[in-house]
């Protein structure tokens, strides 16, 4: 069994916490709670998935809070000419001795930025699978684990424009956290045109790859009940038997939904996991997850509603005896 989270523990997160949404609220100018769904994705050891319309600052936000994360850092620009060997590596012949070498790929870094993700084929997109669940690549039947902590923060520009893809299923699934950017309000467009006449203005580390370590040791020590866990897979199962959704959430969401929780805890200063803490990262941890009947497909708003109706419906009972 875990050791209980102290209070002094608690307090240090938090402090943490604060100075990197400090840093990162220096150079983008938005709601906290976007950067926070980047913070729970990263406590919480998920990968984080950003959609919005190009412009709206979605790679200057994830470039900002890898900076300040101060770990490593490689970004991949995605394109419809991009290989998987781009992203992994491969091995080359050095011509000196006749033996070949690993040159390694962008995906050995702590942080992997792949921008406009979904401008990549689904041969490429296959490439990021085993690096985002099992923190390992396989290269030409060598296996090379990746550096600890491993996060992939992607973009992606809603399918409809042009020269977009379609992500796989499999892979959607992998992301811990969708989180959707939209146009800013008029008074923080106007913030943002003051914060870059600033020249030079750039993140600056306010934390290690050792401190991202030891917060996600902190998260993972939350204390959660089981009747918790039990509400957790049941506003999954909801979604399976739902009249609107032909793939429900998987076991992975119910997982997920638990670690993103318990990261929400934490940075609400608190040692346990509530189902306030569960309800309020349920959004960003089912939505993406839903495929649709073919009818709903068309309703932007169609997945959200699925959602609340399950926080609506299931009702949450110390012992696990809800509906």
């Amino acid at each position: 069994m875990k050791e209980p989270l102290q209070a002094e523990e608690i307090q240090r997160a938090v402090d943490r916490v604060s100075q990197l949404r400090a840093q990162v609220g220096r150079i983008y100018i938005g709601e906290r709670g976007t950067s926070d769904l980047l913070l729970i994705a990263m406590l919480a050891r998920g990968h984080c998935l950003l959609e919005g319309v190009p412009g709206v600052a979605k790679t200057t936000l994830v470039k900002a809070f890898s900076k300040s994360l101060g770990c490593t850092v490689r970004r991949i620009q995605f394109t419809p000419d991009l290989l998987p060997a781009d992203i992994t590596g491969t091995y080359v012949l050095n011509p000196k001795d006749s033996t070949f070498a690993l040159r390694s790929g962008p995906i050995f870094a702590n942080v992997v930025l792949a921008d406009e993700i979904n401008r990549a084929p689904a041969k490429t997109q296959s490439a990021l699978l085993e690096a985002m669940q099992e923190r390992q690549v396989t290269i030409e039947g060598d296996r090379y684990e990746l550096p600890n902590p491993f996060l992939v923060l992607a973009t992606q520009n809603p399918i409809d424009l042009e020269g977009t893809y379609p992500l796989p299923e499999s892979q959607i699934d992998r992301f811990l956290v969708h989180l959707r950017i939209g146009y800013p309000s008029l008074q923080a467009e106007v913030s943002m045109l003051k914060t870059h006449a600033v020249a030079g203005e750039e993140a600056q580390a306010v934390m290690s790859a050792n401190d991202a370590l030891q917060l996600q040791e902190l998260t993972d020590r939350v204390h959660a009940e089981e009747d918790l866990m039990d509400y957790a897979v049941r506003l999954a199962a909801f979604t399976r038997s739902h009249a609107r959704v032909t793939l429900g959430a998987s076991p992975r969401a119910s997982l997920g939904l638990l670690r993103a929780g318990k990261a929400h805890a934490l940075l609400s200063a608190r040692g346990y996991l509530t189902p306030d803490d569960i309800q309020a990262v349920a959004p960003a941890v089912l939505e993406h997850r839903l495929i649709l009947v073919p009818e709903s497909e068309d309703d932007a708003h169609a997945r959200s509603a699925v959602v609340a109706e399950a926080i609506a419906k299931v009702n949450y009972q110390r012992g696990g005896k809800g509906r």
